[in-house]
């Protein structure tokens, strides 16, 4: 018995979808369908059971493509993923309130979007590490072929959160072993430039001359070989650079910030760091080809991953089995159940209080749209790909902090 399912579809193309007990709405298994009969896609599309309908294409898609990636799929929160690291600290060392924890947390990093998600003094170390990464000439080359990518925020967002889904939480394992699990992304110049090249890629189907139907104009694509393609690579390859960093900076400005409370704590000597909105070259059947995780996870064999659940929902550290239908994929978490208009509609601050409860974090109406029942039941998402990975730690929040 197949560990994944096989989606017919009347356009051509493969859908293979670890999605068994898990619910897929059909405005997704559309966007899988448009997808996967691209003629481009390589293979076969992977689809992980977080997937959720997106821009163009699904979050919680795996998209190989031979010769041509589609912006839009990447998206334009590049580079998104999460990073985690185990401390020294116990559970018993947790004071009984950790309201003052999740404010030293909030005063060490902007949160949120706008002016208040930028620091107002760029500490220190994050201009050290700008200044020695690369990343500030790599722009200015960037930019000097494509003026339209302005941005002032680059240097004042290394460090930052942002809004949405991104979060920074305390957790504790299985051992009663506290973590620090944080999940941002590229910020305001990731978005950019995001933003910019899907643009460009519409402008450049409207002149493409095809032998084939692209069913929606956010599938639109750079060739391989095409000046811009190259430019887009070095861009999004900036972009995902620049977002690890900023997980990098982030979590040494937080661990910094639990000293002030907890004086004498020591770190593993690595942290798990991994991007879940990206687009990389890998040899997968027989040929190189540029694979699109759209929300999903490397879990190639051996290499660990995170799959974040919702607020009030467990996480997991996970060791991937290189499961090669899945071009060595998993989720990246739980998945969107419902829009976030839909849940602001469907659920109050008390359901919220009630969902979250014994997790320290925002219980008002600005995050009931990332309440836990706006998402899909986590542990029906890791029954459904218990082939793609091992779970090695089980982590439950007890702080959350939220744009």
């Amino acid at each position: 018995m197949s560990d994944f399912e096989v989606i017919e579809t009347a356009r051509g193309g493969t859908i293979k979808a670890w999605v068994k007990g898990v619910p897929v709405e059909p405005a997704a298994r559309n966007q899988l369908e448009n997808v996967a009969g691209l003629p481009f896609v390589h293979s076969q599309l992977a689809v992980m059971p977080d997937v959720h309908f997106g821009r163009g294409a699904t979050v919680g898609s795996v998209i190989p493509t031979k010769g041509a990636i589609i912006p839009a799929a990447v998206g334009v929160d590049i580079g998104c993923g999460m990073m985690a690291i185990r401390t020294s600290l116990k559970a018993d060392h947790l004071p009984d309130t950790l309201k003052p924890v999740r404010r030293a947390i909030e005063r060490a990093i902007p949160v949120g979007n706008g002016k208040g998600g930028s620091h107002k003094h760029v500490p220190a170390m994050a201009e050290t590490k700008l200044k020695h990464s690369g990343l500030m000439d790599r722009f200015d080359r960037i930019r000097e072929r494509h003026g339209k990518i302005k941005s002032a925020t680059y240097t004042t967002q290394l460090g930052t959160l942002g809004g949405g889904n991104h979060f920074i939480e305390l957790c504790l394992d299985e051992a009663g072993d506290v973590w620090v699990m944080l999940h941002s992304g590229s910020r305001g110049t990731g978005n950019r430039i995001g933003t910019y090249f899907i643009e460009e890629a519409r402008r450049a189907l409207e002149t493409r001359v095809l032998g084939y139907h692209v069913p929606d104009r956010d599938l639109a694509f750079f060739v391989e070989g095409e000046p811009l393609f190259d430019d887009y690579v070095e861009a999004v390859g900036w972009a995902q650079d620049y977002a690890r960093l900023n997980r990098e900076v982030m979590m040494a400005r937080v661990l910094m910030a639990l000293r002030e409370t907890f004086p004498s704590f020591t770190t593993d000597k690595h942290a798990v760091n991994c991007h879940h909105n990206y687009v990389e070259k890998e040899h997968h059947f027989g040929a190189d080809v540029w694979v699109t995780r759209k929300g999903a996870v490397r879990a190639g064999e051996g290499e660990l991953g995170i799959i974040p659940g919702s607020m009030g929902a467990k996480s997991f550290i996970v060791r991937g089995k290189g499961h090669a239908d899945s071009f060595c994929s998993c989720s990246h978490g739980a998945g969107r159940a419902m829009s976030r208009t839909e849940a602001r509609k469907r659920f109050t601050v008390d359901d919220h209080i009630a969902a979250t409860d014994g997790v320290e974090c925002r219980k008002d109406g600005g995050v009931v749209d990332e309440t836990p029942m706006a998402y899909k039941d986590i542990d029906a998402v890791m029954a459904a790909q218990s082939s793609l990975v091992d779970v090695v730690h089980t982590l439950r929040q007890v702080v959350c902090v939220k744009g």
